[in-house]
């Protein structure tokens, strides 16, 4: 199987067969205290970006919902601040990439965004929304434009995935390696404030491509 017939089964059509209850784009705004206990209890800060995960579909209709979703963000960038970009990733898979130093402004605009395509009819191309965060030394790292496979060391994730309604750590290592512990301290931490993912199976790693360092780049 490769990547991206893993990616649509992990994240597409096997968890959407196995989705054990409909996903909400409300459940994002967990987050709001979730990243508050990220850096109290566990030291690590936002990397204050974030990115939505669709899979688009070759008609005008979905372009206009597409359109949508960035006119929406446009309208409120003025209010809340969070920059944003439409890309497309090396598998084929698009991204709406948010950028805030606001946690909560960036939940509320990747809610938009999802909620958007929803009201569209398109939630079934939603894959997965994606929080990135990095303990002290990375945060810095990363804010220092430091670059490169190294600027992983520290990073971790939360995904959630629409299709199966919940949330998961990943935490990738240089070598596309996983740090297996840091993303079982970041399961157990969370664990009754987030709705994790309890299959480990669906813990599926979205690697960035090749001088990548995010998922989307």
């Amino acid at each position: 199987m490769g990547l991206l017939d893993g990616l649509r089964a992990v994240l597409g059509m096997r968890a959407e067969t196995d989705a054990g209850r409909d996903a909400d784009p409300d459940d994002l705004f967990g987050m709001s205290t979730a990243y508050l206990t990220m850096e109290a209890d566990l030291g690590y800060e936002s990397l204050d970006v974030g990115a939505l995960c669709f899979s688009g579909v070759d008609s005008s209709d979905f372009r206009d919902a597409v359109d949508e979703v960035e006119a929406i963000l446009e309208a409120g960038q003025e209010e809340t601040g969070t920059d944003f970009s439409v890309t497309a990733d090396d598998h084929g898979y698009h991204w709406v990439v948010l950028e805030d130093d606001d946690p909560e402004d960036l939940i509320t605009s990747m809610h938009f965004a999802a909620d958007t395509f929803i009201e569209h009819g398109y939630g079934s191309r939603l894959l997965a929304a994606v929080f990135a965060y990095a303990d002290g030394d990375a945060a810095s790292r990363r804010r220092d434009d430091a670059g490169g496979p190294s600027a992983m060391n520290g990073t971790a994730y939360w995904i959630y995935s629409f299709r199966r309604g919940r949330f998961y750590p990943f935490a990738p290592r240089s070598g596309r390696e996983r740090d297996s512990s840091a993303e079982f301290t970041l399961e157990s931490a969370l664990d009754g404030e987030l709705e994790i993912e309890r299959e480990k199976e669906y813990w599926y790693p979205l690697w960035p491509s090749e001088g990548g360092t995010h998922p989307w780049e």
